[in-house]
């Protein structure tokens, strides 16, 4: 014990004796005193062991960064990769432009009629076509769907052009000709809606073209196709307290815009060969010459 002053200094038999074993700073206490000596190893081991653990979860937070960094990656490469499915696998991407919309509140049925009508056309007459079905100056065939829906006799060009493409004077005097002449059907119908919906689809297919720098002039409907979404549930109060369900029928549209091949006039000999309609004995006779002359 050693007195300085008024302050009595207690030096433990521990402290004086060097010593690499852990003590707790409270091993040696008396009377409320600390052991200098062993708070000292208690304060290094305590801050080693801290700089340890400190190093090491600095270690983990960067593995776990750099794990989600590259999780992320490989979820942006895959998503890239496979994008959106198409039903059609066979067109090439680079040489066609896409658009699809999904869970789209129109009816299936109308929307599917509607696109079929355009299957295939180049895409200004699709166009035109569908601007003309919002002002009722051409109907949409309707070919699957048609169950209950009543004949319609409306052609694109006897309303438009104007008379002198009615072919008899019945059909002046009804002032229009028989839809049947253009489609081969007798009912149809005008979805101005789903008409709307394939309108803004094609416009962004048409958009997506000029982006990637194809001929929007030359575009061809090259694949369109429409299928049934999950139905939303709504109901309908009928008499005598019941409800029943009011169902709606949404779709999802895709459509793929191609450039169309270019058009090649046939020669004189093969245009003159197409008028003949020979049967089976004078198409082999014609071949066996044919192979005689070579």
């Amino acid at each position: 014990m050693t007195e300085q002053g008024s302050q009595t200094l207690t030096i433990p038999r521990s402290a004086r004796e060097p010593t690499s074993s852990y003590q707790s700073p409270h091993s040696s206490r008396r009377d409320g005193e600390l052991n200098p000596a062993a708070l000292r190893i208690f304060v290094e081991h305590t801050y080693g062991a801290l700089e340890q653990f400190d190093g090491t979860r600095h270690d983990l937070v960067a593995d776990r960064d750099v794990v989600a960094t590259r999780r992320n990656e490989l979820k942006l490469t895959s998503r890239s990769s496979q994008q959106v499915r198409y039903a059609a696998t066979e067109i090439l991407p680079s040489k066609s432009a896409r658009a699809r919309g999904a869970y789209l509140r129109v009816s299936f049925k109308n929307t599917r009629e509607t696109a079929q009508a355009i299957n295939g056309w180049k895409l200004p007459r699709a166009v035109a076509f569908l601007e003309n079905v919002k002002e009722h100056k051409e109907a949409v065939p309707m070919r699957r769907y048609a169950g209950g829906t009543g004949r319609c006799a409306q052609d694109h060009d006897a309303s438009i052009v104007g008379s002198e493409t009615r072919t008899s004077l019945g059909e002046l005097l009804m002032g229009y000709v028989s839809a049947g002449k253009q489609f081969g059907v007798s009912k149809a119908r005008w979805p101005v809606k789903s008409a709307q919906f394939l309108l803004d689809l094609l416009k962004n297919a048409e958009a997506n073209a000029d982006a990637k720098g194809l001929d929007t002039g030359a575009l061809i409907v090259k694949h369109i196709q429409v299928n049934q979404a999950p139905k939303q549930r709504r109901r309908t109060y009928r008499a005598h307290g019941r409800i029943n369900p009011y169902m709606s029928n949404p779709c999802h549209i895709e459509l793929i815009l191609t450039e169309g091949d270019e058009v090649v006039q046939k020669s004189d000999q093969v245009a003159g060969r197409e008028g003949l309609r020979l049967n089976s004995r004078q198409r082999g006779a014609r071949l066996r010459k044919a192979i005689t002359a070579a």
